[in-house]
């Protein structure tokens, strides 16, 4: 489990769902989420350490240890909505949570009706590294994160937000009846925070109706000193390129696909060019030695434990451009293939058949 695991969820799903969780909650909750490999077509059931957990939260597992099972038990009794047009849905986040007893472990799954919303996407998705929310104080600063990060390519630079419809997004409806509470509490905490430890910050200007605040102008910018363009993406809510930094991102993608002879997805092609730090000539070298192997399970996973173990071409032997003409040295492809999009890092987190 690393801090640097990456976040997806549908721009539909951020900007039409309203719940109510607690800080802790909505920490497991992205946690569990940035362990989620995207490619899959079914949620998986998963397993972490509760006390490696409690540590990347920044907490004393001491005191906390004994509090994630109660955690958990209260977030499987919180039902929320996702808006559709012609439907309403009112769901839970997790569909059970199981202890081990002795080993300090715990299997969570989501719930199936969460699919459409974080696996297999396509276009209009968000993605952020689970480091940008992990030491939030304010329950309300990831929400308003999230909801900004997914409009950060907005052409007009601004996204406006009917008051009531934020404060039904952040389910503070009857809370701070007065605006300049809400304002204090809610929208200046999430403005320090976000600035402070996220790869994006903002502005806001108030947009009112006679004297009365009714909208909220959210005017976001990237963090530089935080931003890596090629370590995060997001898919804007036109499903295209806004700023040069994502058109050339996408450049990037559309250039590594184009090295392969096999068929790739953009997320497995961003995968692989994150792992090279931006360099196409590696991708390039990498391909060329992988391409003449035999017997490769999964030539994304490949690729990747290529770049990262700097495999080098062996000496007398010419290229013959067939993965079954090559002497290479053994390797477990299961263990490659865990390692696709790479997700190998998650070296604490074990699949497992339920039948």
């Amino acid at each position: 489990m690393e801090r640097d695991y990456i976040v997806t969820k549908s721009n539909y799903f951020i900007m039409n769902t309203s719940y109510d969780l607690s800080l802790e909650e909505q920490k497991i909750i992205l946690t569990l989420a940035s362990i989620v490999q995207p490619e899959d077509k079914e949620f998986k059931p998963y397993i972490f350490k509760i006390s490696e957990f409690m540590e990347l939260l920044g907490v004393d597992t001491k005191t906390k240890y004994t509090e994630i099972p109660k955690i958990t038990k209260e977030l499987m009794k919180k039902v929320f909505e996702i808006h559709e047009e012609n439907r309403l849905i009112q769901t839970a986040w997790i569909s059970g949570a199981i202890y081990e007893k002795g080993s300090g472990r715990v299997i969570l799954k989501f719930n199936p009706d969460l699919k459409p919303y974080m696996l297999q996407l396509k276009e209009q998705f968000t993605q952020y590294q689970l480091a940008n929310i992990l030491t939030m104080k304010s329950k309300y600063s990831p929400r308003i994160y999230e909801i900004l990060k997914c409009n950060e390519f907005k052409k007009q630079g601004y996204i406006e937000i009917e008051l009531e419809e934020l404060k039904k997004l952040l389910r503070t409806e009857g809370m701070y009846h007065q605006y300049q509470d809400f304002k204090r509490k809610v929208i200046m905490q999430a403005q320090k925070e976000i600035k402070k430890l996220t790869d994006i910050s903002f502005e806001f200007e108030e947009i009112k109706t006679g004297r009365k605040v009714t909208a909220l102008r959210f005017i976001i910018k990237s963090n530089k000193t935080k931003n890596k363009a090629l370590d995060e993406a997001c898919a804007t809510t036109e499903g295209k390129s806004t700023n040069k930094e994502e058109k050339r991102s996408t450049e990037l993608i559309n250039e590594i696909k184009a090295i392969f002879k096999e068929k790739i997805d953009g997320l497995e092609a961003k995968s692989i060019l994150d792992t090279a730090k931006g360099d196409i000539n590696i991708i390039k070298e990498k391909y060329e030695i992988v391409s003449q192997m035999k017997e490769v399970g999964s030539v994304v996973g490949t690729m990747i434990d290529a770049i990262k173990k700097d495999y080098q071409a062996p000496k007398g032997k010419e290229k013959v451009g067939s993965f079954n003409d090559y002497e290479q040295r053994a390797y477990d492809f299961d263990e490659l293939e865990k390692k696709l999009l790479g997700w190998d890092k998650k070296k604490l987190i074990d699949e497992i058949e339920i039948e």
